[in-house]
């Protein structure tokens, strides 16, 4: 385009804001193709904003339309699709003032014009002049994909005087894995945040090398960066120099495709909550098991930084800070573990403690009373008496725990009280079961899975007796039960050509059953058997089932499934998140090769005896889904984060029953599987960047309003708001995600 295009479409923009105060009759709205209906009024409740978008290649399909605005009680965003015509339509509208703007890949960010709904308007955007242009507004895992990791004939390292790779890495999988699950625990790698070293230019440093030694060392996160960084060993911060030198030198990502086919439906809804240092990792809205519970109440998060639960309420467009209880132990001290001193400031807050709340929640889960159940720290470290040796707990005498730095606590909307919960174990993720016990499970033990039947202690208020938790015991023997003595883990289960991790078993006697410690991230409760199943992260990971039996803890029978390694060539790694579907099929999204994975026990023809020593006894329960987008440079891995994932088992999308979605932690996104066809949807963030979700929850508020009725919920959930487009000051969002039957359905 050339300048004077360029100034002719900017001027329109600048008229089209101007018009609004006008007539409508206004005839200079026809000079520049800006159009205004005739019936723009003001409406009340909720309304519409539509039109069409140009530009000077024309009719702009498959773009994004904004419109934010600040005069309601927190910023609220609205966000729609061109569809082929280049026509949108902004639905459910609260009565405001708009800024609505343009944004889409090949293009620049329009100029916002400001509307009320009822506007029928024409917004002129223009095309990028050059690539790096276009590529500012691209997801980070597109940046990303420009990172190049060593070879994998490289492997296994050799350590510092060898090829700078560390000897414990022992494959280009496992090192692409700590990439992922390491490096983006916390927030997106790829972002404008991280692929440039701007923020540190006021900094003297002789290299990039040394500049990203020193910002991964910056503010509450940095033991926790360096930690996972000195893994790789040297190479690990020369990568990421080389990406960072490269971008700088102009290199840019490939170019991702326009929203097409039922993403061109998508309709989002985000609400500011929290402040800029609100660390919200998950949100609420309903129970996992009725998505029509708790229609159209308040979402809930949790505000793992300052030790809160956020209340947002859609109706009024507000939201409200509820402190979390904690018991007044002398030992509890009023600060989290990250509100401390840390030794390189941040480069955004110094060495100021940004978290200070006690209760440093977790995850919330429904009740089906409406209570929203938490992981959280309700007392200081050291474990009451009836959890140590010696207790006459028998949970105790079976099998000692080693603590819990988290454990459970529940708040009651109705009452608005907090009820508190000590447990033996550590909690870290929580499920319901499918029992009249409303039976909780917890992950977070470490080698063990804990659970509370919430029924009996509302009955009792008896926190020792309604809880329980055994250690993950695989019947190798083949006898059908558990019994003691059993074998131990004790060092990597995969040999180092295979790459692997956890443990190994050394010397078995067949004659005992063997003990596991495969990890305890995600956890899910099957609908079908009502088991618990979990998932450890570890490389390259493992799914387990826990059935506690009739009398636990001595009826617990564990069976662990690791993914496949075929010849010794990993299929696919690094599960976090878990889910299951009403078939009983357990998903799980794979955070480092970039796969949604099901695994479906129905098809295992061996559950127990010696076969299933090493965990690969059921490969043939496993069936792997790649994940779209661009590869990591030189692989063939993509280069998306999924830190977690949900299945969609009532159809609250839309799409049909049994649908998993991964959260795209990396890609700015929800990604959708349809696992008959292996289609993919992905309902991307694009405003503002950094959309960065650990988990999502979806609600049916009304089964006959159509899709109106319906939606899929995330946060943005990152450690670090500042990383999002907008920098310093940005807020945490909430965000709706909703599928319309078409790009203009109102």
């Amino acid at each position: 385009m050339s300048s004077v295009e360029k100034l002719f479409f900017r001027e329109a923009s600048l008229l089209n804001t101007v018009l609004r105060f006008l007539s409508p009759g206004v005839c200079l709205a026809a000079l520049f193709a800006v159009t205004l209906s005739a019936t723009a009024q003001p409406q009340p409740g909720l309304g519409v904003i539509e039109g069409k978008v140009q530009s000077s290649n024309g009719l702009e399909a498959g773009v994004w339309v904004i419109a934010e605005t600040d005069d309601l009680p927190t910023h609220f965003i609205k966000i729609v699709v061109t569809d082929d015509g280049g026509r949108f339509l902004l639905p459910e509208l609260p009565e405001a003032q708009y800024k609505v703007w343009v944004r889409g890949y090949g293009l620049v960010d329009s100029e916002p014009v400001y509307l009320r709904s009822g506007a029928d308007v024409t917004l002129n955007t223009f095309v990028a002049d050059s690539a790096a242009e276009a590529a500012q507004v691209y997801p980070a895992n597109y940046w990303y994909s420009l990172l190049e990791v060593p070879d994998a004939e490289e492997f296994p390292g050799t350590g510092p005087d060898g090829n700078g790779i560390s000897e414990g890495m022992r494959s280009q999988s496992q090192w692409i894995d700590m990439t992922k699950q390491g490096c983006q625990l916390c927030h997106q790698l790829g972002n404008k945040a991280t692929r440039t070293l701007d923020h540190l230019s006021h900094l003297d440093f002789d290299s990039s090398v040394e500049a990203w030694q020193y910002r991964t060392a910056m503010g509450i996160r940095g033991p926790f960066m360096s930690s996972f960084a000195g893994r790789f060993g040297p190479r690990g911060m020369k990568m990421y120099a080389n990406w960072t030198d490269r971008i700088a030198a102009g290199e840019t990502p490939p170019a991702p495709e326009r929203p097409s086919g039922l993403e061109r439906n998508v309709v989002l809804t985000l609400w500011d909550w929290g402040n800029e240092s609100s660390y919200i990792h998950d949100e609420i809205t309903t129970d996992k098991r009725d998505p029509t519970l708790n229609a159209g109440g308040y979402v809930y998060g949790v505000d793992g930084g300052h030790g809160t639960l956020i209340e947002l309420d859609t109706k009024s467009n507000d939201f409200r800070t509820i402190e979390i209880a904690v018991k007044n132990n002398t030992d509890n001290p009023a600060v989290t573990r990250f509100a401390q001193q840390f030794p390189v400031p941040s480069a955004y807050y110094g060495d100021e403690a940004l978290w200070t709340g006690p209760a440093d929640p977790h995850n919330p889960m429904f009740d089906e009373l409406g209570r929203v159940w938490m992981t959280t720290k309700v007392r200081g470290n050291n474990l009451p008496d009836w959890c140590q040796a010696g207790s006459s707990n028998k949970y105790v005498q079976y099998y000692p725990t080693r603590g819990s730095s988290r454990q459970a606590s529940y708040y009651d909307p109705a009452t608005e009280d907090f009820g508190l919960i000590d447990t033996c174990f550590g909690t870290h993720h929580l499920q319901f079961g499918f029992s009249e016990d409303r039976m909780l499970y917890f992950s977070g033990g470490g080698d063990v899975i804990g659970w509370l039947n919430t029924r009996q202690y509302d009955r009792t208020g008896d926190e020792q007796l309604s809880q329980g938790w055994c250690p993950m015991v695989v019947d190798t023997n083949g006898d059908g039960v558990i019994t003691k003595p059993w074998n131990q883990p004790v060092g990597p289960l995969r040999s180092e050509n295979e790459g692997g991790g956890g443990e190994q078993l050394g010397e078995v006697n067949l004659s005992l059953d063997t003990r596991m410690s495969p990890g305890s991230y995600g956890i899910i409760v099957d609908p079908v058997d009502n088991v618990a199943w979990g998932v450890g992260t570890e490389f390259p990971g493992r799914i387990y089932r826990l059935d506690i039996g009739a009398n636990p803890p001595e009826t617990c029978l564990t069976e662990v499934y690791e993914l496949p390694v075929i010849n010794g060539d990993i299929q696919g790694f690094g599960p976090r998140g878990l889910d299951v579907d009403n078939n009983g099929v357990v998903w799980t999204a794979l955070s480092g090769s970039s796969h949604i994975a099901s695994f479906d026990r129905r098809k295992c023809d061996v559950l127990n005896g010696p076969d299933v020593i090493d965990s690969q006894h059921c490969q043939q329960g496993w069936k792997l889904y790649e994940v779209p987008g661009p590869t990591l440079k030189g692989t063939d891995v993509k280069a998306d984060f999924h830190y977690y994932n949900w299945v969609d088992n009532y159809n609250v999308l839309g799409l049909g029953e049994n649908i998993p979605i991964a959260t795209g932690s990396g890609s700015d996104s929800l990604r959708v599987l349809n696992p008959e066809t292996e289609e993919w949807v992905t309902m991307r963030v694009p405003y503002p960047l950094g959309f960065y979700s650990r988990g999502l929850d979806g609600r049916i508020d009304d089964p006959n309003a159509g899709w109106k009725g319906r939606a899929v919920w995330a946060n943005y959930g990152t450690n670090f708001n500042w990383h999002t487009e907008g920098g310093k000051g940005t807020t945490s969002k909430m965000v709706k995600f909703q599928i319309r039957p078409a790009p203009l359905s109102n």
